[in-house]
């Protein structure tokens, strides 16, 4: 990827009222989408009794995060770009369409969103676990980042073409279903193995509040290996050395 396409900004973005609007934008688009998501999960241990890892579980926790991440893009995408995902911002930024300073101000909202959601999600069930991501039984620290890597790709690739293409045309207007679709589907993949992260944030929370660590780290190498092979990928062979265009929102 050339290099001159990847921008580093200025520090004073940090405090530009521009890119503080935008930071909130993705604080309150990833509370709602991990709220939904990690909360439709207790929703169905406590129906079920801890039943959240059976097929029926694992499909209730695809559809909850295909549409909450719909949702959550959809409300954020005039405004930041609807990232709702640090992988997501590192692949944008090595495409070029946003800087590394407006990265770090997403990075922080994104995590403290996460957070917030869980510690809203303990406070309102009356203290139940918000559990942190982990590897089934039989699965390696090495398959589980084969896992994340391959569906983030998917994940950010998906993004790429129908957010980030500067040809993309009215399929603009769909990509929040088929980031949100592309997200379930990886769920029903990969979900009975690591439970399917591809996003570090949606990982960081949960293992915050239940002060989980476990692997932790392979739901941030693999999401970030992911995303910057697909950037670098579309970005060098779909979209070449046409005119870029960021994601949409008139922030960046």
């Amino acid at each position: 990827m050339p290099i001159y396409r990847v921008a580093i900004g200025a520090p004073r973005e940090l405090s530009h009222p521009s890119a503080i609007r935008a930071a909130l934008a993705e604080f309150f688009s990833m509370v709602i989408f991990v709220f939904a998501g990690e909360g439709s999960g207790m929703a169905f241990d406590k129906l079920t009794n801890n039943g959240s890892s059976t097929p029926a579980g694992l499909v209730a926790a695809s559809l909850a995060h295909a549409f909450a991440l719909f949702v959550a893009v959809s409300v954020g995408a005039n405004i930041s770009g609807g990232h709702v995902n640090p992988a997501v911002t590192f692949g944008a930024f090595l495409g070029g369409n946003i800087t590394f300073f407006r990265s770090i101000l997403y990075w922080i909202a994104q995590l403290l969103g996460s957070v917030v959601a869980c510690l809203l999600l303990k406070f309102a069930t009356g203290n139940m676990e918000t559990a942190a991501f982990g590897l089934s039984s039989g699965v390696s620290p090495m398959n589980a980042l084969v896992f994340e890597i391959v569906m983030t790709f998917g994940l950010v690739y998906t993004v790429y073409a129908t957010a980030v293409d500067p040809k993309k045309g009215n399929l603009g207007t769909i990509a929040p279903i088929a980031i949100g679709f592309i997200v379930g589907a990886n769920i029903l993949a990969g979900g009975a193995f690591d439970g399917a992260s591809m996003n570090p944030a949606v990982s960081f929370g949960p293992a915050v509040v239940s002060w989980t660590w476990t692997h932790h780290w392979v739901y941030w190498v693999g999401p970030f290996i992911g995303a910057a092979i697909a950037a670098i990928v579309y970005d060098n062979i779909f979209i070449g050395n046409d005119s870029h265009e960021p994601l949409p929102t008139n922030d960046f």
